[in-house]
């Protein structure tokens, strides 16, 4: 018995998919690898660069946004502000909250973070890569981009439209 071409674009789909999320995953770890050291630790890093790209947020607005529960990010912002990288002001309407947000030192060595990590991208692109590749690559960049983009649609049963993908 034969596959029907729909089973066929349905399993190049998904074959294409998981090569994307191997290789975004093994580059992701070789990133990883590269940071400098410095004791801060993923969690650390994550909160200091939301605050750098969204501004200053609340506690609890920083959990939620982490994922994590209060408690563990009251122990993160306490570390981060011991190292002189947040800074707590107080809420300007509900003074029983309190308003974080980056210092130039954790922008610098978010900054630092950053140089580091893309001088090694930059070396092994050109180091590894003809310049047809790094054109090629240059575009395949904004597509990942394009799909790192919030979407809800993606999730959507393409038979039930509104319905989550799997429901019907």
């Amino acid at each position: 018995m034969g596959r029907d071409e729909g089973e066929d674009v349905e399993s190049l789909d998904d074959t294409l998919a998981s090569e994307v999320r191997v290789a975004v995953g093994r580059l992701a770890r070789r990133l990883r690898q590269e940071r400098p050291a410095h004791e801060l630790g993923l969690t650390r890093m994550s909160v200091l660069s939301r605050l750098h790209r969204l501004g200053p947020a609340s506690p609890k607005e920083l959990a939620g946004q982490e994922g994590v529960q209060p408690q563990t990010m009251t122990r993160t912002l306490a570390g981060l502000e011991d190292a002189g990288l947040v800074a707590r002001t107080s809420h300007p309407t509900d003074g029983r909250q309190s308003i974080i947000s980056i210092t130039e030192a954790g922008r610098e060595l978010l900054r630092s973070d950053r140089r580091q990590r893309d001088a090694w991208l930059a070396r092994a692109i050109e180091k590894r890569l003809s310049p047809v590749e790094q054109d090629f690559l240059r575009a395949s960049a904004r597509l990942l981009s394009l799909l790192a983009e919030p979407d809800p649609s993606v999730l959507e049963d393409p038979v039930h439209p509104g319905w989550p993908s799997g429901s019907g």
